[in-house]
């Protein structure tokens, strides 16, 4: 196809230049194209305008045109631009003002433009717009100017070949020596030298694969442990273990501190905090001594004393009272235990206040109790310390008439020696003379 194309268009103007091509680039190609010049629809516009002649149809028909031939040459540019040369011959009468000519003469134009196309080569079908300068030459003796201006399309058959069709309307410069006329070209045109193919070098020999002895993927000459496979992370070694516990770096999440693997790693915690490891501790998420296996005393009432130290588990009390309420808070009146002046003998205010004493005994039969008895100073030390013994066995005795064990009930007397008020008064020597009662283990 090349070689006819050269034999056709076989004119001197143009040599082809054999190079690599982009593929969306248009490659260098000739084309020959047949022409047709019109001069009558440009002297009609012209003469009148654009919008009459097409709405009366008064274009000129094909015959009423010049035929030629032209021959052109393309390279493209940029994928959207490319260059295109073309060198068109004529024999008609040119229509030059002022003049007449009796016979047909030979018109050779040349023009050198730009086609803009919207698609690059790897589309099959381009438009294109085209700007560019030209001159002419008729009869050998008329030499002129234009500018060639118009639209054009291409249409790529293969590789190598393409069809193409324009429509110019060429602008003298040089009114004297040329005319306004459209120039209509339809052609195919063809690639012209080699492509390049892209160049094969031989491939060097294949190296000499190096060792790699333990065979973890890392050559012996980077690898820190060539024997033992490892990881490219370690230089070629092994996962660390670096508490020595036998689990690997990686997975211990205590890496210094020597564990277990339950623990990923790390020692058996202590999740309360308690001194005791969680695996002896039966209450792992709360605070207790180690004595109680980790767990907290049970206190039952809340009173801040434990179960096990509360002499009144089920009931709040007083810690100096050994977890135990007062007895004056079961309406119980010690103040009330009164004597005969200078006896043992209960009053019946007395006897009255310990019947209630009788009952709360009788409903915590856990309780045990101290009787202590106490006078002020009035006489003598020794007949004092006496008479307070007397008064809690007296007291002691009324107890065990109304049922209460004699076990659960002790007795003491510390005569004037613990008074509460003053002995000076009146009413402080009546609140030394009392009857204390206490809750003992």
């Amino acid at each position: 196809m090349k070689k006819i194309l050269a034999v056709v268009l076989g004119v001197g103007f143009f040599m082809s230049v054999t190079h690599a091509q982009d593929k969306e680039i248009r490659p260098a190609a000739i084309g020959i194209s047949y022409i047709l010049n019109d001069f009558q629809t440009a002297d009609l516009i012209r003469s009148t305008s654009l919008s009459r002649v097409l709405a009366n149809k008064q274009w000129a028909k094909p015959k009423a045109m010049s035929p030629g031939l032209a021959v052109s040459y393309f390279q493209g540019l940029h994928k959207h631009i490319d260059f295109a040369g073309t060198a068109a011959f004529s024999f008609l009468r040119y229509p030059l003002p002022d003049k007449f000519f009796h016979s047909d003469r030979l018109l050779i134009e040349a023009d050198a433009s730009a086609n803009f196309k919207m698609f690059s080569e790897k589309y099959w079908f381009q438009p294109y717009l085209i700007a560019g300068i030209g001159a002419s030459m008729y009869g050998g003796k008329y030499f002129g100017a234009f500018i060639p201006t118009g639209v054009g399309m291409k249409v790529n058959l293969f590789d190598d070949a393409h069809l193409f069709t324009t429509a110019q309307y060429r602008i003298p410069v040089t009114t004297e020596t040329a005319n306004y006329h459209f120039m209509y070209q339809f052609g195919i045109a063809g690639r012209v030298g080699k492509i390049k193919e892209p160049e094969l070098k031989p491939l060097p020999p294949a190296p000499v694969p190096p060792v790699d002895t333990d065979k973890d993927g890392i050559i012996d000459s980077l690898d820190k442990c060539p024997t033992v496979p490892g990881l490219a992370k370690y230089d070629g070694c092994p996962i660390p273990d670096t508490d020595n516990d036998g689990i690997n770096d990686e997975e211990d999440k205590c890496p210094t501190v020597p564990g277990l693997a339950r623990y990923a790693g790390c020692p058996i915690p202590d999740t309360d905090k308690d001194g005791l490891n969680d695996e002896e501790d039966k209450c792992p998420t709360e605070a207790g001594p180690v004595s109680n296996n980790g767990c907290p005393f049970v206190d039952t009432d809340g009173d801040g004393i434990a179960d096990k130290d509360d002499w009144c588990p089920t009931e709040k009390g007083l810690k100096e009272n050994n977890g135990c309420p007062k007895l004056e808070e079961y309406n119980f009146n010690a103040n009330s235990i009164q004597f005969a002046t200078g006896s043992a003998q209960l009053l019946s205010t007395a006897t009255k206040e310990l019947n209630k004493l009788v009952t709360i005994m009788n409903e915590h039969p856990e309780f045990r109790v101290s009787i202590e008895g106490h006078t002020d100073n009035t006489g003598k030390a020794a007949f004092n310390q006496t008479l307070s013994e007397r008064r809690a066995a007296a007291v002691k005795d009324y107890l065990v008439k109304k049922g209460i064990s004699a076990d659960r009930l002790d007795t003491a007397g510390y005569g004037q020696d613990q008074p509460i008020d003053d002995n000076n008064t009146a009413k402080g020597r009546k609140a030394n003379r009392r009857v204390d009662f206490k809750l003992v283990k």
